[in-house]
């Protein structure tokens, strides 16, 4: 029988958040360059900040991984949180595989907007996350670059669905960036 794994990050929640960014799941711990959101060397996420915010993709990249001290400052600055939709999971393959899995427990998203007072936004990025959000909020499951409205606690949200940062996802790390910017330009980070 598979473990239950539990979420190994603590939810990056800087005071200023304007957007809450959520993954599915981080993958297998021997996948990891850092200990920190998107870790794995050959996802595109920090590569996608920094063609956006830089103009330079390897703005956070090193010999051997990430540059964690320059990624914290950087969403702190910016003021983007972040965590994944699932708080505990089963990996039905052992991989790193959205498709493979098996959600036992999703975050409690709630919990995390009202600690983060000044977030309007939240960004999935894949299928997967957005899935489960829309569950959670219990609105429609928005398509790929599209959004929906929800309220929570008399306050609107925006939930918005963009492209997987995975290398699995088959589009160039500048289209995707492309489409990040424009996001990122309309809920003013840009």
């Amino acid at each position: 029988m598979n473990n239950i794994e539990i979420h190994p990050f603590e939810p990056c929640l800087p005071k200023t958040a304007r957007v809450l960014m959520l993954g599915s799941f981080p993958p297998p711990e021997a996948r990891w360059s850092m200990k920190f959101y998107y870790p794995n060397k050959t996802n595109d996420m920090w590569r996608i900040m920094g063609i956006i915010f830089f103009n330079d993709k390897t703005k956070f990249l090193t010999n051997n991984g990430y540059d964690l001290p320059a990624i914290i400052d950087f969403v702190e600055s910016k003021g983007i949180a972040m965590y994944d939709a699932a708080y505990k999971i089963i990996r039905t393959k052992g991989n790193a595989s959205d498709k493979f899995l098996e959600v036992v427990e999703p975050t409690n998203i709630f919990a995390m907007l009202d600690k983060i007072p000044l977030c309007r936004d939240i960004v999935t990025a894949g299928e997967k996350s957005t899935e489960l959000v829309a569950q959670l909020i219990n609105c429609k499951t928005p398509k790929t670059g599209e959004s929906v409205e929800f309220t929570y606690n008399n306050t609107t949200y925006t939930l918005h669905r963009m492209v997987s940062s995975s290398r699995a996802y088959p589009l160039a790390v500048e289209k995707k960036a492309e489409q990040y910017s424009i996001l990122f330009q309309k809920i003013g980070l840009l």
